[in-house]
């Protein structure tokens, strides 16, 4: 079969299963997602031998220390995939609730209430635990979902995705509610994203700048996620030195080749004799490079010189760009002139400087005295996530649940007819 008429077949077959799924109860689809939990368990050493094989191929040294860390999965990462998907199914299912509702003069009832988008196109690298968040969350949202896993993690994703499928058949759901595209040929890529514009209603690209980058600029259908994640710090005059330490260092080097490790320190200049020097300190002997400003430089000569890229850089290794800035204002006109409009955050003890940042920072995620790395579906409660939207339509922020749904108008009336 060609790779147009597989992925043909695939459409169609997510079409007529969302529309069963659309249907769907609650309970069922939380059958689903039970089932699914107990059989990635059931079968987590089939899943982590499948991960091994992968990473034994992926070993070469072109994916760098970052891609292989999102790649491997150990027993830990597995068990945490099965308590995902039980998030997913303890989370309220958002499809049928009324999200307003109001009475016209002449009588009409009109309620906004929650819809499936229909059929999404999810695109990833890397990450195959992204196969069960994301088909979770299209579960629980009531989409039919076409998963592109990339090459470098096929086993790791068949492998959990028939998990998904067992939780599907248990639950008497049509199995092409989770598909897993069956081929890494780039082909199936491009079209899902110029020739599925009869199925697919949304792609959702997760991965590296370039993937993104192609995802935005050759899909035909709309797109939900973010190009870069240039996160920014900014420690002000008035930030406690212990807080700030914990937060630049967690921020940096807990997982620097998430969306939401920090890349760039901006540090008050009114701050810069007390703070600077032991959060240097803390960043170089946990082995993160800083590229700094001169200022920065000579607090600490291991730091290198940072030019004007650096600044613009999401590195997702274990490198900081550094500069000192005068004021929260400052902070606030670098990020809007470097930054990717993803996560920032603000230590301060100030509360109108943090009051300032929070409202005038553009960004889809904004934290006062809390690391970069909240950014996180999971953290922030919502259960799995999709991943982080830049956008400014629909969706923003963490892409979880209720971020997948639509909505239509439902108005019910006695007879109106219009004048």
């Amino acid at each position: 079969m060609s790779i147009g008429a597989l992925m043909e077949q695939m459409g169609a077959a997510a079409c007529q299963a969302a529309a069963v799924l659309a249907r769907a109860s609650s309970a069922q689809k939380n059958r689903a997602l039970a089932a699914a939990a107990q059989s990635v368990r059931e079968h987590a050493r089939q899943i982590e031998r499948a991960n091994g094989e992968d990473l034994e191929a992926a070993s070469a040294p072109k994916l760098g220390t970052a891609l292989i860390d999102r790649l491997r999965l150990d027993g830990a990462r597995i068990e945490a995939i099965a308590r995902g998907l039980e998030e997913v199914l303890a989370l309220p299912d958002p499809i049928g609730t009324v999200a307003a509702e109001w009475q016209r003069p002449n009588g009409l009832v009109i309620q906004r209430v929650r819809v499936p988008l229909g059929v999404i196109g999810i695109i990833y690298e890397s990450r195959p635990n992204v196969t069960a968040d994301a088909g979770a969350l299209c579960l629980k949202s009531g989409n039919a979902v076409i998963l592109r896993g990339g090459s470098e993690s096929e086993r790791s994703s068949r492998a959990i995705h028939a998990a998904l499928v067992e939780g599907l058949r248990a639950a008497a759901l049509p199995e092409e509610c989770i598909q897993l595209v069956p081929t890494t040929d780039r082909a199936a890529v491009g079209y899902m994203l110029s020739g599925m514009t009869d199925y697919l209603d949304v792609l959702v690209p997760r991965g590296g700048k370039e993937l993104v980058a192609r995802v935005q600029k050759e899909a035909r259908v709309p797109v939900i996620g973010h190009l870069e994640g240039n996160c920014h710090v900014y420690v002000d005059r008035d930030a406690d030195i212990r807080m700030a330490r914990a937060i630049v260092l967690n921020a940096k080097m807990r997982r620097t080749g998430i969306c939401g490790a920090a890349e760039t320190l901006l540090i008050d200049r009114g701050c810069v004799a007390t703070h600077l020097a032991p959060i240097l300190h803390d960043l170089l002997q946990a082995g993160c490079e800083v590229r700094g400003d001169e200022t920065v430089r000579k607090a600490d000569p291991r730091v290198r010189a940072a030019t004007e890229e650096d600044w613009l850089t999401e590195y997702l290794d274990a490198i900081i760009a550094a500069k000192v800035v005068d004021g929260v204002d400052e902070a606030i006109a670098h990020i809007a002139r470097y930054g990717s409009a993803h996560t920032e955050t603000i230590v301060t003890e100030n509360a109108a400087s943090a009051e300032r940042f929070l409202q005038r920072v553009d960004s889809a995620i904004v934290l006062h005295n809390a690391s970069t790395q909240f950014a996180d579906g999971g953290e922030f409660g919502m259960g799995a996530e999709i991943g982080i939207s830049t956008d400014r339509l629909h969706a923003r922020g963490p892409v979880g649940v209720e971020q997948l749904t639509s909505y239509k108008y439902i108005v019910r009336g006695s007879g109106q007819v219009r004048s």
